[in-house]
């Protein structure tokens, strides 16, 4: 009888000293543009006594640039995938250790019910806009879904629901994945323009900016408490897709759809970033871990612009077609002026 046994131990570090050869130059590469977009940060400061772009706005101009000019080795593909995603995720997580209590009573409960009617009109007005520039019915729902809600994420829930396929998915992501970048870029400079205030913008971001985390984009050159309504406000969007997917779900049976799983409804990143703010309100939370885990998600977050940025190319504009782009142009123009009108009634 052999005494050797295999053990799972010494596996562990091999797949995870496998898994950091396969990330490391793809997070090499996000560094390196986050790098970039922080000195040319710090030069707009020296020379102007600010940064009239922010650091992760930068970090976003610089890989899309260079995404749209070379195409990174393969190498990369796995690290910048992971920073997009996984140290995005993380960092949204750990934002929710920052939220004011105060920021979100201050908001008033009226927000909750004003979002939801901002997101119902959104989805009808965007659908009905897809159908009347010929686009087919379930092609019209992504884009309804992802522009009223959040973007890919969006898209990525309720396309198995519907049975989209796979070229109508391709064609809204990327289109979505481009304009989404815009929004980020623009949106500081209407704040002056509109005449906002720190509270207003963070209403207009959260219920105008595609993904979660691209809100921390749009809203961390104007101030901390319009990144947290921001963020509240985009949450709040983003746990409308749970009750959307589920009304589609119920329609989907006889055509072939199926249902998603929990997952898709309620990112885990969500549901830690809601732990850590109940924990930060109940007082759970030391106030001297509150700069560290601030300055960590910060770092997290630049990283994270950079692999977004490197992730778009805006070349795949013209694959998405003049139907798609022009209905998601006019609907996400109808979504912002609903959320002015939303906030012009605060």
């Amino acid at each position: 009888m052999s005494t050797a046994t295999s053990s799972p131990l010494p596996a562990f570090p091999q797949r995870l000293t496998r898994s950091l050869q396969e990330l490391w130059p793809g997070i090499a590469l996000c560094a390196a543009v986050a790098a970039g977009g922080s000195l040319l940060a710090e030069a707009q400061r020296q020379a102007f006594g600010r940064a009239w772009v922010d650091a992760l706005v930068l970090s976003i101009l610089i890989g899309t640039t260079l995404r749209s000019l070379w195409t990174p080795p393969k190498s990369c593909n796995a690290g910048v995938a992971f920073s997009a995603k996984m140290l995005l995720e993380v960092a949204v997580m750990l934002l929710g250790a920052s939220l004011s209590v105060t920021a979100m009573l201050a908001a008033g409960p009226w927000l909750i019910l004003g979002i939801a009617a901002v997101v119902a009109l959104s989805i009808g007005f965007s659908y009905g806009l897809g159908r009347l520039m010929g686009l087919p019915g379930k092609m019209a729902m992504l884009v309804a879904c992802g522009n009223s809600i959040c973007g890919n994420s969006a898209i990525a829930a309720v396309a198995p629901v519907i049975g989209a396929q796979a070229r109508d998915v391709a064609a809204a992501i990327a289109f979505t994945a481009v304009l989404g970048v815009g929004v980020v870029l623009a949106l500081p400079f209407l704040m002056p323009v509109l005449g906002l205030n720190e509270v207003q913008y963070g209403i207009l971001a959260g219920l105008t900016v595609y993904a979660v985390p691209q809100v921390l984009a749009a809203t961390a050159p104007v101030g901390s408490l319009a990144v947290q309504i921001g963020t509240l406000v985009k949450l709040v969007r983003v746990l409308m897709l749970g009750p959307l997917v589920l009304a589609l779900s119920l329609r989907a049976g006889s055509e072939g759809g199926k249902k998603p799983g929990l997952a898709r409804l309620v990112p885990w990143f969500i549901l830690g970033f809601l732990g850590l703010a109940a924990l930060r309100a109940l007082g759970a939370i030391p106030d001297m871990l509150l700069a560290p885990l601030s300055t960590v998600a910060g770092i997290l977050t630049l990283l994270a612009m950079a692999a977004l940025g490197l992730g778009v190319d805006v070349r795949s504009v013209a694959q998405a077609g003049p139907r798609v782009t022009a209905t998601v142009v006019v609907s996400l123009l109808g979504l912002g002026l609903a959320s002015l009108g939303l906030i012009a009634l605060q």
